[in-house]
């Protein structure tokens, strides 16, 4: 184990926190079990892998790094605080080439709708709309030379793995990124909170540019007079505007539901605004009343909105999850990263994190069991499931039971159901807002990741609701 922060491997990892030093070295750190995992999935060129003692949550990223040849350390808690930047560090980093391309590089026959951002500074913004260009299958997005690094910390955890999805120009000057695109056949827009045309009116479907500005001051004027048009995201209620990365965020998936025709994507969209919405508005409600009334608070009335926010904090990560993955699997571009992975092992590591957040009563049963499968979008069935045999089921815990049955079989199941067969049939299909409880995305997309990965998933009400997902089985060497 290394446990100075002075080892040589480690001094020059650690340096990587400083842009500069990423600059010389054309490398950047990659933080957290997702983004490794992505990281490797992707084949970027990853140099070389950090991690404290191996735990259920960082296990893929491990599992990945060892079966693509990437060069494993184990390393102390102090040196992994050195390493990362959060409070909390998941225990694994790891350090990866450089991975943006030239507007040069594009795919000019896949010229679909490009984000430019111009002076956006604030990494979290940066990467989520990274992310949410990744999700709505955007063909890249540009940093111009005024915004912030996107190998920044923060961004590279903002974007959840995007990064090693879409391609990501850097270092070019806003109005020679715009200039390019134009000559390429783009349409250019600045989106701008009094802009003319309201985005549901602008033709996305054909080649778009969508210039960004400040989170706090817009677009400049020598910027915004480089557009064809400006657009503006309507807003219906008393919010003055839209945050910079939620009014990117609508305009990129405006443009994937008129390229994939309006029908299913905004069906989905639609039917997890509500979802979308409550957890927002709790989220908002509690960080107000915590900075207005702090002092006045006591410690309890303190720490139970702590939780609530918490709470759903962790639910709007599974709702933004699930929308990407929908978006990924309407356009097609869905990715997936198999490894052997224990079922058994996963499905406790679901059980633990709904416990830190939710009042599931949860079982967990069954035997060691593995199976050829993305971890990633493992979890993101399994929660749906749960949630699922939640809201339909009626009486006792849920119950999630691994086996196996000539191959890895998982079920999810609660006592009594008020739906019939057919009912419970429909639930996998996009339902509109108002069509009765629960999630309106969610076992739409588990249903689409299992058969991704040559898996099946039904379900029966025969006393209660079971969902039943088969696995493909544990690739072996010698196959």
């Amino acid at each position: 184990m290394i446990s100075s922060v002075h080892n040589k491997r480690v001094a020059k990892a650690i340096r990587l926190k400083k842009r500069a030093m990423r600059e010389k070295d054309r490398r950047f750190l990659v933080e957290g079990a997702q983004a490794v995992f992505e990281s490797i999935a992707s084949g970027a060129r990853v140099r070389e892998v950090f991690h404290t003692t191996p735990d259920q949550r960082i296990a893929p990223a491990i599992d990945a790094a060892l079966e693509a040849g990437v060069s494993l350390s184990l390393v102390s808690e102090e040196v992994m605080a050195h390493l990362t930047s959060t409070v909390t560090p998941q225990g694994v980093v790891a350090v990866a080439d450089f991975v943006d391309v030239g507007l040069d590089a594009l795919d000019a026959d896949r010229a679909g709708i490009v984000p430019v951002l111009a002076e956006v500074r604030d990494p979290g913004n940066a990467g989520t709309i990274l992310r949410s260009a990744d999700a709505s299958g955007a063909d890249a997005v540009v940093f111009s030379t005024s915004s912030v690094d996107v190998y920044n910390s923060k961004a590279v955890r903002a974007s959840a793995g995007s990064l090693f999805h879409v391609p990501v120009v850097r270092e070019v000057a806003v109005e020679e990124s715009v200039a390019m695109l134009r000559a390429r056949g783009f349409a250019v827009y600045a989106a701008a909170s009094d802009g003319d045309l309201p985005v549901f009116e602008a033709d996305l479907t054909k080649p778009a540019a969508v210039v960004l500005g400040n989170e706090a001051r817009g677009l400049r004027t020598h910027v915004r007079d480089l557009a064809d048009a400006t657009l503006r995201v309507p807003i219906a209620g008393n919010a003055e505007s839209l945050n910079l990365a939620a009014a990117a965020t609508v305009i990129l998936f405006e443009a994937a539901r008129q390229r994939a025709g309006g029908d299913v994507l905004s069906q989905i969209v639609g039917g997890a605004a509500h979802d979308i919405r409550s957890p927002l508005t709790a989220l908002g409600g509690f960080a107000k009343t915590l900075v207005a009334r702090w002092a006045k608070l006591d410690d309890e009335q303190r720490l139970m909105m702590l939780e609530g926010v918490t709470h759903d904090a962790a639910r709007m990560e599974i709702i933004v999850t699930q929308l990407v993955e929908a978006a990924r699997l309407t356009s097609h571009r869905l990715e997936i990263s198999r490894i052997n992975t224990d079922l058994l092992e996963a499905a406790m590591l679901v059980r633990d994190e709904l416990a830190q957040w939710s009042q599931f009563d949860l079982e967990v049963a069954g035997e060691p069991v593995r199976a050829f499968v993305d971890p990633a979008r493992l979890r993101t069935i399994l929660i749906a499931l749960i949630e699922s045999a939640q809201w339909w089921g009626e009486e006792g815990p849920v119950r999630l039971s691994v086996g196996a049955d000539g191959e890895p079989v998982v079920e999810v199941s609660r006592t009594g159901t008020e739906l019939d067969a057919e009912g419970a049939a429909a639930l996998f299909r996009p339902r509109q807002p108002g069509s009765g409880g629960g999630s309106k995305v969610g076992l739409f997309v588990a249903k689409g990741l299992t058969e991704s990965q040559d898996g099946t998933l039904e379900v029966d009400t025969a006393g209660g609701i079971r969902f039943r997902v088969r696995l493909a089985p544990e690739a072996r060497a010698d196959r």
